[in-house]
């Protein structure tokens, strides 16, 4: 895999997959950072080919100091306290209060959490909202995030990007009046701040420094070499991977968006393939599954080429498990897309669904 950074030398309009027509809907959305099929349409465009990509990403990278890679932050915290299945937990004091078992089983603070810091008066303390590689390195090697690792330092830069909101008007010819229909949108614009850029894994080595246009305005962008993010996945990979082969109580970290489908039966029994916020294949009732800890789903906007024209036309939206989410699994348990001759194996050779496994510490 060959890594690069991209950087923007503009704003970038990355919409999302909610219909938009300046007379039905008068606002556009975006979604930051860009989906896996964004990134790979503007390596198609850049290559000049419909070649099948392997991605890995895409992550933040900070460089003031050196490349670093960037990572959302773990949703099973309140604050800096991690949250652990009821199971897990024998000690809690509603151990035994019940609940549907067909459900994910209920996330409870741990009995030996100790009432921090930024809980105390005063002005709440800033936490990160993206972890550097150093802090999820250890989160893998030790299975906990010290405090200290959650709070912003001083002087250091919270916000990787920001939106600004731009309006566009359309006037009526020989007035200066705005049109009565399709004459007035707004839309939302990612613009990274300072030392941000984002940073990709591919299996294609390309020449740079080069150009490519990324967004829906094909805004450009600055795409560079920098093996040394290579350097760091490849050291959190060794440790997750030992983590899954250890086959203790795991909690696999989703760093970018989960796409999960149902595995497709025979044609006399076939199923709807639908999207969820777990993979399918992991059972809650006589499985491994535990629990998970996840938000808002995240709607990814997909095309596809028509088999007669080759026309790209839009595919139906799908909802992917937003980054950051965990889940909580008594034995490491691996994915069916992973496998190369699944057809779902396609969102994994678009970056979806990456995951890496820390060993449950429950000290």
């Amino acid at each position: 895999m060959y890594w690069y950074k991209l950087v923007p030398i503009d704003i970038l309009m990355l919409r999302d997959a909610k219909p938009f027509s300046p007379q039905q809907r008068a606002w556009a959305g975006s979604i930051f950072p860009p989906s896996g099929h964004t990134i790979a349409g503007a390596l198609r465009g850049l290559l000049g080919e419909r070649k099948d990509l392997k991605i890995i990403g895409p992550f933040l990278c900070h460089n003031n100091k050196g490349n670093t890679l960037y990572f959302p932050r773990p949703l099973g915290f309140v604050k800096s306290t991690p949250l652990v299945p009821l199971t897990w937990e024998h000690g809690s004091y509603i151990h035994n209060a019940l609940w549907d078992k067909t459900q994910p089983c209920p996330l409870v603070k741990p009995v030996d959490a100790q009432t921090n810091s930024n809980s105390a008066e005063g002005p709440s303390p800033e936490f990160r909202q993206y972890l550097p590689f150093s802090v999820v390195k250890t989160y893998l090697e030790e299975g906990k995030i010290e405090e200290k690792n959650w709070l912003v330092e001083k002087g250091e830069d919270n916000r990787s990007w920001t939106i600004e909101t731009r309006s566009h008007n359309t006037l009526e010819a020989g007035t200066r009046q705005v049109k009565d229909a399709d004459g007035y949108f707004v839309e939302n614009a990612i613009r990274l701040r300072q030392n941000w850029s984002l940073a990709i894994g591919i299996d294609q080595q390309i020449k740079t420094p080069t150009t490519i246009r990324l967004g829906g305005e094909g805004h450009r962008t600055i795409m560079e070499a920098c093996p040394e993010l290579g350097d760091q996945w490849q050291e959190l990979q060794a440790i997750s991977n030992q983590n899954f082969r250890d086959g203790e109580k795991s909690i696999a970290y989703l760093i970018t968006p989960g796409v999960f489908e149902r595995r497709h039966t025979p044609k006399d029994q076939q199923t709807i393939s639908l999207c969820r916020p777990y993979p399918w294949e992991w059972k809650l009732i006589d499985g491994d599954f535990v629990s998970m800890a996840t938000d808002k789903p995240v709607p990814i906007s997909c095309r596809f080429r028509e088999q007669k024209e080759g026309k790209s036309i839009p595919a139906p939206q799908v909802f992917a498990a937003p980054s950051g989410s965990l889940y909580y699994l008594n034995q490491p348990q691996k994915l069916f897309q992973d496998e190369a001759e699944n057809r779902v194996n396609r969102w994994r050779q678009l970056g979806y669904s990456e995951m890496l496994w820390i060993k449950y510490s429950s000290n």
